[in-house]
Order: structure tokens, then C-alpha cells, then sequence
């Protein structure tokens, strides 16, 4: 199953050299709440501003030179970050159970949202970015946020999501495979308006929307990868190049041109 596949930000102004990144599942006790970790590096260590891209699950963000790490949630478009440290790093991705459990708030509370992470856990955040820059090297910084993410959902509550919700973002979320929202209800043996109600309560986002991002997120992915623009538009499903030109422009504020050049400053993790 793919885990932590949605690019979380770009530069918004060209960097020298390329950000290196390391991607890892977490362990089997976190997969229904934590998507993966990716360790990042970047070419420059200049405060630069940042593109926050459409994502369809929310981010916990630790940056080693910041004492106080950021919670993302998931957004329908790019919005720009400012300028920000961002060098060097590791980014958490949650489902919406995870940041439930872990964060302990609903996930629509942080869509379109971005938040200090002591605010919503208080005491247990402080001295995580330390401990981590502080480990020699990237499997032992993962082992510890197995072991600090382990320890936050052992004092957790008991969660009360929705089942079928859970499936159906699971499905739209995670998959490249396009499927209409009203197909996927009928397979789950439910109406489309309750699909869409239960996605507003516990996702913060219509079906609609996560199969929306996870498909421009597939055409980011396909891109890194050096697909060309043509081809891209073709694998991801859009009707043509306009309409791919469209939804690209709609979601990142770019062309496909300008967001190819801003990507080529990401180097595909490393497995």
C-alpha cells in the first residue's frame, strides 16, 4: 500500500543545489494512524519562502533549528508559507485517526490550517526537535518518533471514527486509480450525501476534494520521477493538456512549467 506520498511544500524561489530527502514507513503499531516520515535536507540554509501544496492528510513538521514544531492540515489549494528556516528536518504524515489520537483534535479542526504543535499536545512537544537533531543519523531519528508517536497513542482515548469514512478516505486518498465518489458510495453501500456528510465531520474535506488533491499529487509524484507534461496528463486522467493545464494552475498558483522548475529542486527519496 503507498503511505506518505503528497509533497508537502516547495520553495517558492529557486534554489542552488537540490533538497535530498529519506522516506520511511513507520512501525506497524502507527500505520492506521501515521502515513510514513521523511527526513529532508535542503540545498540552502537561507530563509526562503515556501509553497504549502493541496494535501488530503495533515503534516506534523519538525525543523532541527526550531524548538516548536508545526501541524499542517489538509488543504484544497497552495498557499504561500513566508519565509522560513525549513533546512533541515523531518515531516510526519497523520490520517485523519492519527491526528485524532496523536494531536488529540478532529482533523477539520486543521484543515486550512497551520499550528504550533505545543499548542495542541502542550508539554509533550517540547525538546522533540532537540532529541531528534541529536540522533546520529536517520533510522535512529525514526526509531525515536516510533517510539515518542508509540507513547502518545498508548495515552490516547479511544477513538469513535467512522468506519466507511476511514475506508473511503483511505481509498481516495491513497490510490491513483480515479473512481467517481458516487461509485465508491454504492461499493460501500451507502449514499453519496452521506458520504459527503461524514467526510465534512470527520475529514474536513468533500470526497470530491481528497480525490481531487491525490490526483494532482499523483501528477507531482509522476513528475519528480521525470515524466514529461504530456504524459503526465495522460496517466493522471485529465480529459487533455488544457484541462491539466487548468487544474494545476487552480491547485498551486503555477503552470505546469513553473511548478516542474520549483520540483526540480526535490530529489525523489531515497528507500
Amino acid at each position: 500500500m503507498a503511505r506518505l506520498t503528497q509533497l508537502h511544500s516547495i520553495p517558492a524561489e529557486a534554489q542552488a543545489v537540490a533538497c535530498e530527502t529519506i522516506v520511511r514507513l513507520p512501525h506497524p503499531r502507527l500505520r492506521h494512524h501515521v502515513l510514513g516520515y521523511a527526513g529532508f535536507r535542503a540545498g540552502s540554509r537561507s530563509r526562503i519562502p515556501h509553497r504549502l501544496l493541496p494535501l488530503s492528510y495533515a503534516i506534523l513538521l519538525v525543523d532541527f533549528a526550531d524548538p516548536d514544531a508545526l501541524v499542517t492540515g489538509a488543504r484544497s489549494t497552495a498557499t504561500l508559507a513566508g519565509r522560513t528556516d525549513w533546512a533541515y528536518g523531518v515531516s510526519v504524515g497523520l490520517t485523519p485517526a492519527g491526528v485524532a489520537a496523536l494531536l488529540g483534535v478532529p482533523m477539520p479542526e486543521l484543515t486550512e490550517v497551520t499550528a504550533p504543535l505545543s499548542e495542541l499536545v502542550g508539554p509533550r512537544a517540547a525538546g522533540l526537535a532537540e532529541r531528534l537533531r541529536g540522533a546520529p543519523d536517520w533510522p535512529r531519528r525514526f526509531a525515536l518518533l516510533d517510539r515518542v508517536l508509540t507513547g502518545w497513542l498508548a495515552g490516547a482515548p479511544a477513538g469513535s471514527a467512522d468506519a466507511l469514512v476511514s475506508a473511503a478516505w483511505w481509498r481516495l486518498s491513497q490510490s491513483p486509480e480515479r473512481l467517481r465518489i458516487g461509485v465508491l458510495a454504492d461499493r460501500l453501500g451507502v449514499s453519496r450525501r452521506r458520504l459527503e456528510l461524514g467526510f465534512r465531520r470527520q475529514i474536513g474535506l468533500t470526497p470530491a476534494t481528497v480525490a481531487r488533491t491525490a490526483r494532482f499529487q499523483h501528477a507531482i509524484r509522476l513528475l519528480l520521477h521525470g515524466a514529461d507534461l504530456a504524459d503526465t496528463a495522460v496517466e493522471t486522467g485529465y480529459a487533455d493538456q488544457p484541462h491539466f493545464t487548468r487544474e494545476v494552475r487552480a491547485l498551486s498558483g503555477l503552470t505546469p512549467t513553473e511548478l516542474c522548475a520549483f520540483l526540480q529542486d526535490h530529489a525523489p527519496g531515497r528507500r
